[in-house]
């Protein structure tokens, strides 16, 4: 039986896949949160983000005038989080479902 170790590994490699990912499926089912924002109404107030992103922006030119580059890169990371989540904030008013 030359053909057999060759089947038993494909079997054995299928059978632990199998169960590895029913399990991590059983498991994510079992422990994921719902999300549901609890009756909260998010609000975006897309001039103020545009504000603070544009003062944090001015916030990293000038710290890398004076030379401080991690704080200028940490800064400009803030500002690139706030414009993401404008972005996020606009396509969710554009693609808003009233009927739901």
């Amino acid at each position: 039986m030359m053909y057999a170790t060759p089947l038993r590994r494909t079997l054995t490699a299928l059978t632990a896949t199998t169960l590895l990912a029913g399990g991590l499926l059983l498991g994510q089912t079992v422990t994921a949160p719902t999300a549901t924002a609890a009756g909260k109404k998010i609000v975006c107030n897309v001039d103020k983000m545009r504000k603070d992103s544009h003062a944090l922006r001015a916030k990293a030119d000038k710290l890398q005038h004076l030379g401080a580059t991690a704080e200028a890169r940490k800064a400009r990371g803030q500002a690139d989080a706030l414009d993401r989540q404008i972005r996020n904030c606009i396509d969710a008013d554009d693609n808003h479902k009233p009927w739901n």
